[in-house]
Order: structure tokens, then sequence, then C-alpha cells
């Protein structure tokens, strides 16, 4: 049964309109009308969300599969996600779900799972956290902040995998529950961002540092797309980026396979890949990983020995050979949160 919720973050204006800052694109929306998520509406100048409580997915999985591997390593994550999302990339790996909206009603919108019913299987599965994932967790964003602050409560840690489209102030009213995220950053050029995703580089830009400061556990993907975001520049100034704003973000250079309205364009050139993984390493990044490709190694390797600390076979890890976050070989501090 839909559960219809009064948003947070917004505003109303005069005509019976709202404004709502909750991402990026800043939507002032007219009564009865969506914002560009499809999922919140206004009704007579009050903003709700129609996905609180509905869920889509809800699955245990590795943390390493969001991907993040600094964070609990070898522990497992209760994942959640509502129908909905704030960009339309035409590459999306999980369009089935993330293309759904409540304004054109295409798609399931799934089942009824409130918060405490989240933190409940979370217990039960074992899980250490909860991830809000496989779509865009900023459009469900009041079901995640209800259910992140009664799993706060019950110790366990909370994780984004975001497109990192959120305003600042979506950010620092959430941060004191959200432990850790995992930021797509798909290009570096404004109108890949513009053309690709219906959004904007600067904002994207600007969670990522804004992560940093308040605090939270930050690890950078990006799906490298043939004729997209390939070339050896744009690698680069992504990887710059990061390492300027801390060497120690992992970076994760995850391999394209064809979907959605892309199924012509052809997967990711392994040589692409490691070129990538280079090219980090040339800007100072100490945790680069290739992602999406069968046999590669994913191991966390010691910046200053290259001794193997955290080995990994798949998205499950094999061997932890870490003491105090110390590798054991020559002391070097191991970024994360272990």
């Amino acid at each position: 049964m839909q559960m219809l919720k009064e948003a947070m973050l917004y505003h109303a204006l005069s005509e019976g309109k709202v404004s709502c800052f909750l991402c990026s694109h800043r939507c002032q929306i007219a009564d009865s009308k969506y914002g560009f998520c499809g999922v919140r509406q206004n009704r007579k100048g009050k903003l709700y969300t129609h996905v609180y409580g509905e869920v889509i997915a809800a699955h245990v999985d590795p943390i390493e599969k969001k991907p993040l591997y600094h964070f609990l390593p070898g522990s497992t994550s209760f994942s959640i996600a509502t129908i909905g999302c704030n960009f339309q990339c035409p590459f999306c790996q999980n369009w089935t779900i993330s293309q759904s909206t409540k304004r054109k009603n295409n798609g399931s919108s799934g089942h009824t799972l409130l918060p405490k019913d989240v933190v409940s299987s979370a217990e039960d599965y074992g899980c250490r956290s909860i991830s809000y994932t496989y779509t865009e967790p900023t459009i469900f964003y009041e079901y995640a902040y209800d259910t992140a602050r009664l799993a706060s409560e019950k110790g366990l840690a909370n994780v984004f995998v975001t497109n990192g489209y959120m305003t600042a102030e979506a950010l620092e009213t959430f941060h004191p529950y959200l432990d850790a995220c995992n930021v797509d950053l798909k290009s570096f050029r404004e109108e890949f961002y513009t053309e690709m995703c219906q959004g904007h580089l600067q904002p994207v830009l600007d969670s990522i540092r804004l992560m940093k400061k308040l605090n939270i556990w930050v690890e950078v993907t990006t799906l490298v797309v043939p004729g997209q975001n390939a070339t050896i520049q744009e690698l680069r100034n992504i990887a710059r980026f990061i390492a300027e704003t801390d060497p120690d973000i992992p970076w994760h250079i995850s391999r394209f396979h064809p979907d959605f309205k892309f199924t012509d364009t052809p997967a990711t050139p392994i040589e692409v890949l490691h070129k990538a993984r280079s090219i980090g390493e040339e800007e100072g990044l100490r945790y680069v990983y290739i992602g999406n490709v069968l046999g590669e190694s994913e191991d966390t390797l010691c910046p200053s020995c290259r001794n193997a600390v955290i080995r990994r076979q798949g998205f499950h890890m094999s061997d932890f050979n870490l003491k105090n976050s110390e590798c054991p070989s020559c002391g070097s501090q191991i970024a994360g949160r272990f």
C-alpha cells in the first residue's frame, strides 16, 4: 500500500508552488506536478514523497559490492532501494528500476518495508551496515533518513551509493547518521553531465569535498564508457581532482558493459582500464582498483612497500592482514575505517 509522506527540504512559494532543495536540480514545482525525479509531488502547496517505505530491492550484499574496499571490509550490508533517480544516464546498469517513476506510473513500486523493519532485517542477517543503493538514495531521502537514525541507535553504520547530486543542505542534515559514501564521478566534463545525465558536474565535485569535510568515509567510482569519458586527459583530470581532494580516497575504475540505450557500445577494453590505473597512481592516488573484470586483482596494497594487506576474490575478502590499520611489513598507516 502506497504511503504518502511530507517531504523534507522544501519551501512553499507563492501561487501554490514549492521549491525543493533536496538535490541540485532545485526544482520549483507547481501544484499537482512532480519534480525531475518523478517521485516527489506538490499537492496543494505541500511536497510529498511517493516512495517512503516502498522497496523495489532489498538484499544482503558484501560491502565490497558497493564498492567500498576500505570501510568495514569483509562485512555484509543490508541494501535497499526504491524506484527513481535524479539522473537519466543512457548507460545505466540498473535502468529498469532507476528510470521508473510515479509520474509515469511505469514499472513496479515494490513492497512495503518500514524503517524499523529494515533495521530489524539488517540485525537478523548479521549485517554491520545498511546501504542505500541500486538507485539514487537522495530521491528516497526521508525513508533513508528515518532508517539511518534507527540504525545508528542500534550501532549499525549507514552507507550511500550515490551520484553525488544532493545539495549541501541534504548532506549536512543527514551527516550525523551517514558513515560512508561511494560516489559515481562519471566524467570531468560539464557537457557530459548535461547531455548524458541531465545534470551538472560542479555539484558532484562539491559533494565529494563536503563529504570529506564532514568526515564521511568516501570512495569514488568511475564507469569508463568507450567514446564518452575514456580519453587519457579526462581520466587524468578525474584522478587529479580526487588526489587534490585527498590522495587516500580509493578510486574504483569500473568496466562498462553494454546496457539500456548503449547496447551498441562495446565493453571497455582492458588496456584502457590498466592505463587509467597507471594514471591514477601517477597523479598520487594511493589506492586504485579495477572493477567489473573477472580475474583482475583487487587486493589492497600498502602504498609504501606494496605488501598485500587485504586480499580479495571477487567481492569477498579472503585475507585481512592489518593490525591497528597498519601494514605489518613496514608499519605504514592504511587509510580506512576498519
